[in-house]
């Protein structure tokens, strides 16, 4: 090997010359293009590096959405809490409309032939509508002066019940359809005096039945049917209900009337307890 370079040595410096001006030339002749190596590096990592970039780019991207859409979810959420918000101050507000307009039938409708002394105005809480009673219970009790056979009705001066049972802040009421109902009744077109009963087989109808009528009543369909307030313990016109039809009992004797309820006891929400009256004669 020794002799080798000894022997070509001259001819390898040319050689090596003669490639660095070749090598010269060429890059002067491309004006800076990359020499061979460097290309060839390049041409292999480019892919590569765009690969990186482009998944950089896109996790940039996806990041940037799920960012977006969190933003854009809080914001929803924090809309539906308004709208719940808006929707409950809505039900508030059409609650007390509601009442002002029962106060303000109450007023403009009160009968000016009776006067009511005192009035409590309470909130249905709960119905009992068996197969054996037609109850409600209501929010006010002996605290706020009810007691028992107290009168109660809607808003429209519509007859509910009475007064059960009282407790310190509640009472039950027997409703006008209940078996245990039996007051005095009037009909209105004719002044006739009858019996206002609950009854069983009606009860379930929502229905009572006017008994004891009197002799050539000549009811009609649709007729009128008040409390008549004989005996001072309930008060007198308080609308009762309408005659739907007269049937004559199981013996075949008598007559009664099937009566359909003035007030809707399925629908109260709140009604009005008559504590004391006055009869204007």
């Amino acid at each position: 090997m020794k002799d080798f370079f000894r022997r070509n040595g001259i001819l390898i410096l040319i050689a090596a010359v003669l490639l660095a001006l070749v090598t010269a030339v060429v890059s002067a002749l491309l004006g800076g293009t990359a020499d061979p190596l460097s290309n060839l590096a390049n041409l292999i990592t480019t892919p590569i590096r765009n690969g990186i970039n482009a998944v950089v780019n896109w996790t940039g991207e996806r990041y940037s959405d799920a960012f977006e859409q969190e933003q854009l979810k809080q914001e929803n959420e924090e809309l539906k809490q308004r709208v719940a918000e808006l929707e409950q101050m809505e039900r508030e507000y059409e609650a007390a409309l509601q009442e002002n307009e029962r106060l303000r039938d109450l007023n403009d409708l009160r009968p000016s032939e009776r006067s009511f002394d005192e009035l409590e105005s309470a909130t249905v809480t709960a119905r009992d509508a068996s197969n054996w009673s037609s109850t409600l219970t209501l929010s006010k009790g002996s605290a706020h002066g009810v007691e028992v056979d107290d009168c109660v009705v809607d808003q429209y001066w519509n007859l509910v019940g009475v007064v059960a049972d009282v407790g310190t802040n509640w009472c039950t009421v027997r409703t006008l359809i209940d078996a245990d109902t039996e007051m005095g009744g009037q009909i209105a077109r004719t002044g006739g005096a009858a019996i206002l009963e609950g009854d069983f087989a009606l009860m379930g109808e929502g229905k009572l039945k006017l008994t004891f009528l009197p002799e050539n009543s000549q009811l009609m369909s649709g007729d009128l049917v008040t409390t008549s307030g004989r005996g001072g313990v309930y008060p007198s016109g308080l609308p009762a209900g309408h005659v739907e039809e007269v049937r004559t009992d199981a013996s075949g004797v008598t007559q009664y009337a099937v009566l359909v309820p003035e007030t809707d006891l399925d629908s109260l929400k709140q009604v009005f307890i008559i504590k004391d009256f006055t009869i204007v004669e």
